[in-house]
């Protein structure tokens, strides 16, 4: 996943430029300390891709066979990110092949060309970083065979690299970016010679960074858990590069990566993907599984409430359920108007789903993408439970969302449940969302109840003014739930339940009681890599509520076991962490 940093002031651009400028004349580096050891994987399938010309980029598809990166139109702010941090190397250098080396050699010289005396866009403190790991990591890669000019060019991109994230590193905001451009610099303070000078900044700096992400309990202000696991791997490989210097690794960076690794750890459904809440995705396979177990033997929180997120968990069954209120105001360019909404997954097959992001597939799909409808909860009258502003260029931020959430925990020896409600949509309608999911021990049952009530005799006038202005037909409501794409649904002959069907042979089925109306309707996944988004389905329950409380109450259960011959042992991922 790549994450651009948030739109900069002119002023910080500006300083940003001026100090690549005037540190492009600094000390060249003489050498390394050591042999470099690879920082961050890549897989061959994407250095095939990218020496045939198509980048797989924060979810777009750039084909662009024959050009160089830095020739290329980025349809994205995020693809710029991308292309200027050297993503795209990890893959070559996975591929390792002759094509492969001599591709990034050229593009590598190209990019020192054109761009190493301090222009272009790629001059932010954690693109600077970012190159500076990659160029550090695959530097034997860089400079086997005969590079064009030799090894002079990188080692004096390296030093210049170093000093501007050295004189420009604060100016990075807080979280990922900073943690970018620090641990960059921290790597190129240990591995090259004549830069040890910027280890002392660079070790402080890291350690303010790890202290207020313990303090927060390894919570992030986008609430984005793709971007934590992005964090806690910046972290490791700190720790890693520390350790192999024979350096003292600080408590606070050891603290940081365990309040990182035990959200993680709570937050990771039973498939070892993360819930794709906020931006982010569920992340490449057996990824986190990597970075979890490089962090050490950590468990799940206790009352399973890890950044604003609450889950459930019962024999091969994850329920995670987004259970505070979205990030709004600056910043919430990535953020959903998700509260309330889950997702389950019954041992390696996601279930029920989130859309997830659609920004790779266009502006209309990114706000698409952010809406309540886009997850499996309930919404009013095509109306969010969180508001986007007006779209003047890019995304825009939430406002006027819950300014309350309500969560209490229940545990008993045959279930475990989860009570909650929002506020949501208190101003517009009067009305309360308080959601009850309830998961048998076994996994085998999931129950859950929707209700909308006008609790106060304030909200009762409120709620009395929306129905006076509908002439009494009500309030309508829809709660979706909406399905992987691998998942096959059959809506049952009285459009009383809808059956499930997995491609493990499991089969589940939802169930409502009341007044609702059951449908099947189109859907979408937004899957990363791909042209498009992927076609689904999604089970809606809808009606009107027509009185201060409403009540829908339904039943998603596991009607068929995976047949023993079909289980998913031959999916298992070798360096999968059991659940703890």
């Amino acid at each position: 996943m790549i994450l651009p940093e948030s739109p900069a002031s002119g002023r910080t651009r500006f300083m940003n430029k001026l100090a690549a400028w005037v540190t492009a004349r600094g000390l060249r580096a003489q050498g390394f300390v050591s042999q470099p050891v690879p920082r961050g994987i890549g897989m061959q399938a994407r250095g095939r891709q990218v020496l045939a010309g198509n980048f797989v980029i924060a979810g777009h598809v750039v084909e662009a066979p024959g050009q160089s990166p830095w020739d290329i139109k980025a349809p994205d702010p995020a693809v710029t990110a991308g292309l200027q941090g050297f993503e795209w190397l990890e893959h070559l250098a996975a591929l390792g092949d002759r094509a492969a080396r001599e591709t990034a050699q050229g593009w590598t010289a190209q990019w020192i060309a054109r761009h190493g005396g301090g222009s272009g866009p790629g001059w932010t403190p954690a693109l600077a970083g970012q190159r500076l790991r990659r160029w550090i990591s695959h530097a034997l890669f860089l400079l086997s065979g005969d590079p064009p000019g030799g090894s002079e060019p990188l080692f004096r991109a390296l030093a210049h690299h170093a000093a501007f994230v050295a004189r420009r590193w604060q100016a990075a905001p807080e979280g990922l970016p900073r943690i970018e451009a620090l641990c960059g610099l921290l790597l190129a303070a240990l591995s090259l010679e004549g830069m040890e000078g910027h280890l002392p900044q660079a070790r402080s700096g890291l350690a303010r960074a790890c202290r207020s992400l313990s303090d927060t309990n390894g919570t992030i202000p986008s609430r984005n858990p793709e971007e934590l696991l992005q964090i806690l791997q910046l972290l490791v490989w700190a720790a890693e590069a520390l350790e192999g210097a024979g350096r003292m690794v600080e408590q606070a960076l050891v603290e940081g990566i365990e309040s990182a690794a035990i959200t993680l750890r709570t937050l990771r459904h039973k498939d070892g993907a993360l819930p794709r809440f906020h931006g982010g995705d569920s992340g490449d396979p057996g990824r986190l599984d990597r970075a979890l177990g490089l962090a050490g033997n950590v468990v799940s929180a206790r009352d399973g409430r890890a950044m604003g997120y609450g889950r459930l968990q019962g024999g091969r069954t994850s329920v995670i359920v987004d259970a505070a209120p979205p990030p709004m105001g600056a910043g919430s360019e990535g953020a959903h108007a998700s509260t309330l909404a889950f997702e389950l997954t019954s041992h390696r097959r996601a279930v029920i789903v989130s859309c997830g992001a659609g920004a790779p597939f266009g502006a209309d799909w990114e706000r698409a993408g952010r809406a309540t409808a886009s997850h499996s909860t309930l919404a009013l009258d095509g109306l969010s439970s969180a508001r986007m502003g007006p779209t003047a260029q890019g995304p825009a931020p939430l406002h006027d969302g819950p300014a309350h959430v309500g969560v209490e925990r229940e545990t008993e020896p045959s279930h475990s449940a989860f009570l909650l409600s929002h506020d949501g949509y208190l101003a517009s309608h009067g009305l309360t969302h308080l959601r009850r999911l309830d998961l048998s021990r076994d996994g085998r049952a999931l129950l859950g109840e929707d209700t909308l009530a006008a609790l106060s005799p304030a909200e009762r006038r409120v709620f009395d003014r929306v129905m006076a202005r509908g002439a009494g037909t009500g309030v309508g409501y829809a709660i979706r739930f909406h399905l992987h794409p691998e998942a096959e649904a059959t809506l049952d002959l009285n459009a009383s339940a809808v059956s499930v069907t997995l491609r493990s042979g499991e089969v589940w089925v939802l169930r409502q009681e009341g007044a609702a109306q059951m449908t099947l309707e189109p859907s979408v996944y937004f899957e990363p890599g791909r042209l498009r988004p992927r076609a689904t389905v999604q089970i809606v329950l809808s009606g009107r509520a027509q009185g201060y409380t409403s009540q829908i109450v339904w039943s998603v259960t596991k009607a068929q076991d995976t047949p023993l011959a079909l289980r998913d042992i031959g999916r298992e991922d070798p360096l999968a962490l059991p659940d703890l």
